[in-house]
């Protein structure tokens, strides 16, 4: 799955009504991924990794516990494509995320809840870029 397919899939999977904490649009985007083959589960998760990780900076997290800033950064790109360009673009359009304590928690088991699906296993990811808070190093240099 490449960068504007994984974009794609979250604009498709955004439910039209209010979604506190993600919770449709991660229900079916684990459904969609179920229904296809196992190259794009792995590939969305590697996608999402990488969101996740570009927005693992310290002018976004700096005073947020680590998994607020986790969750936080998932409800960005839950929000989508241009949300996320604009906070890479503008650090203060992350602000009310991390003040209003927007999450999408949900969204990050989604490749993992779709893998086991498909294959009836639990699957030890192991994705190239961490999405834990903090582990882009270059991001929280001074």
């Amino acid at each position: 799955m490449n960068e504007d397919a994984f974009w794609q899939l979250i604009e498709d999977c955004r439910p039209t009504e209010p979604d506190p904490d993600a919770e449709l649009l991660a229900a079916e985007v684990t459904e969609r991924l179920a229904q296809s083959p196992l190259s794009l589960v792995i590939g969305f998760a590697e996608q999402l990794s990488r969101a996740l990780y570009r927005l693992d900076r310290k002018e976004y997290g700096h005073n947020l516990s680590d998994d607020a800033f986790l969750y936080t950064r998932a409800a960005v790109v839950a929000a989508g494509r241009t949300v996320f360009d604009s906070v890479l673009q503008d650090p203060t359009v992350f602000t009310p995320y991390a003040t209003d304590l927007i999450w999408a928690e949900l969204l990050l088991y989604t490749p993992d809840r779709a893998y086991k699906r498909i294959t009836g296993e639990e699957w030890d990811r192991d994705t190239r870029y961490s999405y834990e808070s903090c582990s882009n190093i270059e991001g929280w240099v001074d």
